[in-house]
């Protein structure tokens, strides 16, 4: 089959995740393919997706050969698959805007962005690099609260006329203003803001989803996660946090049998732990009562390494965005954004929106 031809705005530890299983996944067989929630989709595997352009605005990455540029700093993710060859992509100088929290200039250069000097893209400079690069998909990995940014490369996509999946916490897809201007010119999106295969917000969901399913009501919880990626490092600036802590709030109240007070619910970052690097903890506690208001409580710590648990959702949403654009489907794809974003244009429940996906790729549903 041909291959699925993506570009890729921030070359950070996510895009490096993800172009990892790309190469990781090639040499193996079904029944060694674990941590993939699907293998085939549409007979695309992942190995199928080749990263055709990349932007980037950190002077490590810009002008370098895409495989180099997903292990340059400050990225710090786990490396489970170095044996990545040239790839003949070059990292292209992007647009700031406010992609970069001014914070961070205060913190060392193995910690976060050093701005190319190179003079930043125009529209038309990156609409041009989409199109003579044949992509197909755009991936949003820039930072939370990259408002303005993301509506560019949002605006870039629609000009460039190709997909667009944004994984990060700015309302495109959930918006309906942005969410008809893909649809009128038939252009396939997935977001908003990717989950991971088993993170803290899967997680908080799936016990939610129990103390409803056991008749226990839910009184009040709270999930803090800390880690040491720039991601963390970015989110120290709280006021850039506020798409992401209304994305996964609404995540955890969409599936309760009645929602929260505010005051009863807290969901959002808490720290900036440097040496956990790419790895992120989630100190999870709900309390309720069951039988005879008798309470109880549940109190959760998880572990899990950040980037590869996003890319694990992502490989599938790249895969359904082919499927749309062979199939000649526009607007937002309800299915695959309610499987694998916190933030989908509607929310289900997950068993529910795992079957609607497995609908849609079988051709049983439109999106």
């Amino acid at each position: 089959m041909e291959k699925i031809r993506i570009a890729i705005i921030g070359i950070g530890n996510c895009a490096s995740s993800l172009i990892q299983g790309i190469y990781y996944y090639q040499d193996k067989k079904p029944e060694e393919a674990i941590g993939l929630m699907h293998w085939d989709i549409g007979g695309y595997k992942p190995s199928d997706i080749e990263v055709v352009a990349a932007f980037d605005i950190d002077q490590r990455k810009v002008g370098a050969d895409l495989s180099k540029a997903i292990f340059a700093k400050p990225n710090c993710t786990k490396v489970f698959c170095n044996d990545i060859p040239e790839m003949g992509v070059e990292v292209t100088m992007g647009r700031v805007l406010d992609g970069v929290a001014q914070h961070m200039a205060e913190y060392d250069d193995d910690r976060t962005f050093i701005i190319s000097k190179e003079m930043e893209k125009r529209k038309e400079d990156i609409v041009k690099v989409l199109k003579d690069s044949g992509a197909e998909i755009l991936l949003n990995y820039l930072p939370v609260g990259s408002e303005e940014a993301t509506k560019f490369y949002a605006e870039c996509a629609l000009e460039a006329g190709i997909a667009f999946i944004n994984n990060m916490p700015v309302f495109i897809v959930s918006d309906p203003k942005w969410a008809s201007r893909f649809e009128e010119k038939n252009i396939p999106i997935v977001g908003d803001d990717i989950k991971a295969q088993i993170g803290a917000t899967i997680t908080h969901r799936n016990l939610a989803s129990l103390f409803r399913e056991r008749g226990v009501k839910l009184e009040r919880t709270y999930q803090l996660n800390t880690g040491g990626n720039t991601d963390f490092l970015n989110m120290l600036n709280r006021s850039r946090l506020d798409s992401k802590k209304e994305s996964k709030t609404e995540a955890v109240q969409s599936v309760l049998a009645e929602r929260l007070d505010p005051e009863n619910i807290h969901i959002g970052p808490s720290d900036y732990v440097p040496w956990q690097k790419d790895n992120k903890l989630c100190f999870l506690r709900m309390e309720g009562k069951t039988f005879g208001d008798v309470p109880m409580n549940i109190e959760l710590r998880l572990s899990v390494e950040d980037s590869p648990n996003s890319a694990g959702c992502v490989i599938d949403a790249i895969r359904c965005s082919k499927i749309a654009l062979e199939r000649g489907i526009g607007g937002p794809l309800t299915s695959i954004s309610a499987y694998t974003m916190k933030h989908p244009p509607q929310q289900f429940t997950d068993d529910k929106a795992r079957e609607m996906v497995d609908e849609f790729i079988a051709g049983k549903r439109e999106r």
